[in-house]
């Protein structure tokens, strides 16, 4: 799999830059990088990808001013790199999954999470439309003193309950799983959602466990279980 190192060894353009870490990505390659001595992200699509990077771009420019989400400083489109500011911070999973980070810090940053979601879909709500950021996850948030989202190469047309349902599910399903402060902070997330928008989550229960069902197809070790709790979430309901 190619890396920025790469980039920065085969395109001319970007030999100058220092490379200071590669992120994890399934499908492109991103690091952090600094030209010209300044901090930035850049994200490498693959070919065949040029639309998911015009896609992204698209929605970073129009909501860079209203929300909390990397600016994008250049899109080069004859090399399919996308250049973005690099949010310093932690990354939300890990901080949820920490064990020594207090339970009352966790449900706090559910509400901080809820209320970006429920800015973004505003912003992005065009009468009974939206566009919804896609791939909801937590690795796709970042903690300063705010919540800060990233990556929207997924961004599209949808439902605001796709959203909150795909991050229900990557809450219960990451290390540990589904444990009952799991449980608790899925709860507290869609509440606070609830209460800083003025539309509801039809289906919310059935859009989650059809959520872990998805999960199967990239985590098969794990089939039993997200089955177990997808079943258990359409016959008990979470909410």
């Amino acid at each position: 799999m190619r890396n920025i190192e790469q980039l920065a060894k085969t395109v001319e353009i970007y030999k100058n830059i220092i490379v200071q870490k590669s992120f994890k990505s399934k499908k492109n390659s991103v690091g952090y990088v600094t030209i010209d001595g300044k901090p930035r992200v850049l994200k490498w699509f693959y070919p065949g990808f040029k639309h998911q990077m015009e896609n992204e771009y698209k929605i970073l420019k129009k909501a860079k001013s209203e929300l909390k989400i990397p600016f994008p400083y250049d899109i080069d489109t004859d090399n399919n790199v996308l250049i973005t500011s690099y949010i310093m911070g932690e990354n939300l999973c890990d901080i949820i999954n920490d064990d020594k980070c207090r339970i009352s810090e966790k449900e706090r940053l559910m509400m901080l999470l809820a209320k970006w979601y429920a800015k973004f879909h505003n912003h992005f709500r065009f009468d009974d439309e939206f566009i919804i950021r896609g791939d909801s996850n937590l690795r796709n948030f970042i903690f300063t003193d705010q919540i800060w989202g990233v990556d929207f190469e997924e961004s599209r047309v949808g439902k605001p309950v796709e959203d909150i349902s795909r991050m229900c599910s990557s809450i219960l399903t990451t290390d540990p799983m589904f444990t009952s402060e799991k449980f608790q902070l899925c709860k507290i997330f869609i509440k606070s959602y609830l209460e800083n928008v003025k539309w509801n989550l039809d289906n919310i229960n059935d859009e989650i466990s059809y959520s872990l069902l998805e999960k199967i197809q990239w985590r098969p070790d794990d089939e039993e279980i997200l089955r177990k709790y997808s079943n258990k979430i359409k016959k008990e309901r979470l909410v």
